[in-house]
Formats: C-alpha cells, structure tokens, sequence
C-alpha cells in the first residue's frame, strides 16, 4: 500500500511526540527545560545562540527542540509585555464579497474580545491550505477558523490541529464533524426553496450547476435542488446536473454546453457567486432571455444581485453572521468549552426579475 509523503511525515511526528508523551500539547520551552532538567532561562538562551551557554548545553537543547516539534513564537515578547491575542482565519478566495464578509464579522466579533485577525488566502489551492495551517502553527496563533477549499480532500494537517489540541471551528465548508465545530448555512433548505419557486414559476427542466461533489456545501445545495424535483415528480435528468469546479471560465463554458443541448434547460440554480455570473454571461452571450427563456437563480451576495439587469434572484447568506457566529464558537473553546457544535446561519430567497417566467407572479 502507498501512502502521501505529507500522511508519513505526519504519522512519524505523531509517533515522535508520543514517545515524548506531549501529543496532546504544542511544545514549549518550559517542556524542553523539564525534560533537560534545565530552567526555562537556559533553554531561550540556548536557543537564541545566547554566548553564557556552552555549546554542548546549545547543542542539547537544539537537538531536543528538533526531536520535540518545539516551534518559536515570533509574537513572543519580553516577560513584561504581555503577548498578542491572536486568531488565524484560512478562507478559499478573500476577493469575493462572501468571504471579505465573513471575515469582517470574525473581525468585529474578535476584537470585542480583545483578539487581533490575520488571514490566509487559499486561492482554492490545498497545498497553500496546508502551508497556511502550518504558518499558524508556527505563529502560536490561539485558535483558528477555516474554510475548506474547494480540493483538499486529505485532511490530516487538520487531524494534527486537533492532535495538538489548537482550538478550530469551520465555516460554509467542513471536515471532520466529530473533532470540530462548524458554521454552516441551510443550503438544503434555501436550494429547495429556490427550485420549488422555479417551478411555480413555469420552469420544467431545471439545471443544477455546482463545485465539486465531494463538498459538504455542494452536497448540501444540490440535495435540496433534488428534493423539490422529487417532491414535484419531475423526471431528475443527470445531464442537467453539472459539478466539478468552482471556477469562472469552467462555469461559463459548462453553462454553454448546457445552453447548447438539443432539449436545453428552461432555468439554471447556481452554486455560488462565481458560478452565477458565470452562468448570466453565458445565458446572454447565446442570445437568450433572461427570465423568458433562462431563469436563473444564483447563490449570492445581495448587493451584486442589484447591480446586474435584469436583477437577479438569489439566494443570500447573512455572511457577517456567520463570521461573527463562528468566532464566538472558537472563542469558546479557546476559553476551554471542549464541546463539539453545529450552528446553522439560515439563508434567504430574495425573489427579482432573473426568476419569474409567470409574469402573474408578484416579484
């Protein structure tokens, strides 16, 4: 059997700090002191190359530090300056409104407590996703929020966070349910709800188009979409489900395909922001009308819904909500709360012109 070079690194450093009986705690000097029989003192001089110790004692402390996983923290000040509170936020894109107002409400939420914010931005990339948690790690930050992105799927540099007892709450995408609390929106409900109204409305074959399948979110959207076309047995045709990436130019070209189809979709329900912009520039550079033609509802931020013509129908996320929802939550485990919660921030359907064919229906 072949394993990852990062779940071997990571299974030798468990077995490291359990042999060194510290698996449930980040190192700290005062551990490299008990273990030398050392004081505290000694240890940071030790390390900082310091000219009092020996180099013997400098070597020891050094090669211990290394056995021991111990990570400075560069926020560490003078024994008289008490330290920055600080939290660490992991979030997917930064650049679109959803996540710059998640963030804000985390901020507000933090600073009431006394906590600084820095953030990191994934750019969809996994491998930046981990290399963010691990700079976390190093800067002793005291807690951290996070967002999958859109490929992790191995989630063993989160198993470690949890191994070493750093506090992490999710948001909008999860992992690992039983070892993190999380904030979520009620994409099921808000999907039904969306179709169901497309229906009404006068749509029969209506498109699903989303991210990746393996997403909690995506999965959670695209089963309440599923729902409301069970519930009004209509006949579910696969072609009409498309998910893979959350990306512009793949959702713009996606929705031409299905634009294109001989017996083509009558309304599109969109996964994100990305994908609904994505999906209205196609919808127009065919030629089509929007609603007569192609009705559309994305999931979305309400200020850019406004901003298209015709206006689109969405479905909004109270995204500072949720910010300042998951930063209570880690606050609490913070301050010790050991609990495991799941918090659900509803969604709302703001109904405009982009959705309703049936000009009977009040908008």
């Amino acid at each position: 059997m072949q394993f990852s070079k990062k779940y071997v690194t990571l299974q030798r450093r468990k077995f490291a700090n359990y042999v060194m009986g510290i698996n449930k705690h980040r190192t700290s000097l005062k551990d490299l002191a008990l273990e030398l029989g050392v004081s505290i003192a000694t240890v940071s001089r030790a390390l900082r190359n310091s000219p009092e110790i020996g180099r013997e004692m400098q070597e020891k402390v050094k090669a211990l530090a290394k056995k021991m996983n111990y990570r400075p923290n560069p926020f560490a000040q003078s024994l008289r300056k008490e330290a920055p509170r600080v939290i660490g936020v992991v979030v997917p894109n930064l650049v679109t409104h959803y996540y710059a107002a998640v963030l804000d409400g985390i901020e507000d939420e933090a600073r009431k407590a006394g906590y600084s914010v820095i953030s990191a931005n994934t750019h969809e990339d996994s491998e930046i996703e981990v290399k963010a948690i691990d700079n976390f790690i190093s800067l002793h930050v005291e807690g951290i929020i996070a967002c999958l992105s859109q490929n992790t799927r191995d989630y063993s540099h989160f198993i470690e966070i949890s191994d070493m007892s750093i506090p992490l709450v999710f948001f909008g995408r999860t992992c690992l349910p039983d070892k993190f609390s999380c904030v979520t929106a009620n994409g099921d409900v808000a999907a039904q709800e969306a179709t169901q109204h497309l229906i009404d409305t006068g749509s029969r074959r209506i498109a699903f188009i989303g991210g990746p399948n393996h997403l909690d979110m995506v999965i959670r959207r695209k089963h309440g979409y599923l729902e409301a076309l069970r519930e009004n047995r209509i006949p579910i045709d696969r072609d009409l489900v498309v998910c893979e990436k959350i990306d512009y130019d793949w959702a713009l070209e996606a929705t031409v395909r299905l634009l294109r189809m001989e017996n083509r979709p009558d309304a599109i329900l969109a996964f994100n922001d990305i994908i609904t912009f994505a999906a209205f520039t196609a919808i127009k550079q065919e030629g089509l009308r929007i609603p007569e033609d192609v009705a559309l509802i994305g999931f979305t931020d309400d200020a850019h819904a406004e901003y298209v013509t015709p206006q689109l129908s969405a479905i909004v996320d109270q995204s500072h909500e949720m910010g300042m929802e998951a930063c209570r939550l880690l606050l609490k485990a913070i301050n010790g709360d050991n609990s495991i919660y799941k918090k659900i921030v509803p969604q709302k359907l703001v109904i405009r012109e982009t959705s309703a064919k049936n000009k009977d229906h009040k908008i």
